[in-house]
């Protein structure tokens, strides 16, 4: 069972993420929390495989509990799946950089719901590649260019790095580049240890902070 923590203010909201994510046979929702510090003590408590969290929440904003549960230098900290709507792209950087593990739309309906969740729990940073794509797309005017420097990625890093930021699944990459699912995992892992990303989304960022995807 994955066991979910529903962090938001808003209790239809709550309520209508639990009865979704109740309804499926591998999960569970294990708590609501209904600010940043009760998600933040749930969290800690309860242990969750997942958890979903608002940005604006009362007492303590979801970038600042999101940093508190997952940011650098936490210790096994829990896979957050940051529940956002496209006026918070000011907010996604710094979701980026304090460990969350994907994105999720509140409009985006139930199915989405599910594979958010789904693939935050099994461990796959883009919940969903087109979400993932549009918000790090709207979000490239607003931070300044950087050097174009490649940390001493190589060519091949480069193209993978290049497809994940575009929004690509390992399985496509794969078949885009014509090597093997293995592969592209392994170039993935490369890539994480010479940029110190925590996930593939952090990947993507840095692909489009530097402008290498068009």
């Amino acid at each position: 069972m994955i066991r979910v923590l529903i962090a938001d203010d808003q209790a239809m909201v709550r309520t209508g993420f639990g009865m979704i994510l109740g309804a499926q046979p591998d999960m569970e929702v294990v708590g609501e929390a209904a600010d940043g510090v009760e998600a933040v003590e749930l969290a800690r408590r309860l242990r969750p495989d997942v958890a979903l969290m608002d940005i604006r929440m009362p007492r303590l904003d979801g970038i600042e509990a999101l940093r508190q549960l997952a940011g650098p230098g936490v210790a096994d900290p829990p896979k957050v799946v940051v529940v956002t709507t496209f006026d918070l792209d000011e907010y996604v950087h710094a979701a980026l950089r304090n460990g969350a593990c994907g994105f999720l739309l509140k409009d985006s309906g139930p199915a989405l719901l599910v594979e958010a969740v789904r693939a935050a729990a099994s461990g796959d940073s883009l919940i969903s590649p087109s979400i993932t794509v549009r918000l790090l797309e709207h979000l490239t005017p607003l931070l300044p260019g950087r050097a174009a420097d490649d940390q001493g990625l190589s060519p091949r890093e480069l193209d993978v790095v290049k497809l994940t930021a575009r929004g690509l699944t390992n399985a496509e990459i794969a078949a885009q580049l014509f090597i093997s699912l293995g592969t592209v995992k392994t170039h993935l892992g490369s890539v994480q240890t010479k940029l110190g990303a925590r996930n593939r989304v952090e990947i993507a960022a840095w692909a489009w902070e530097r402008r290498l995807v068009g």
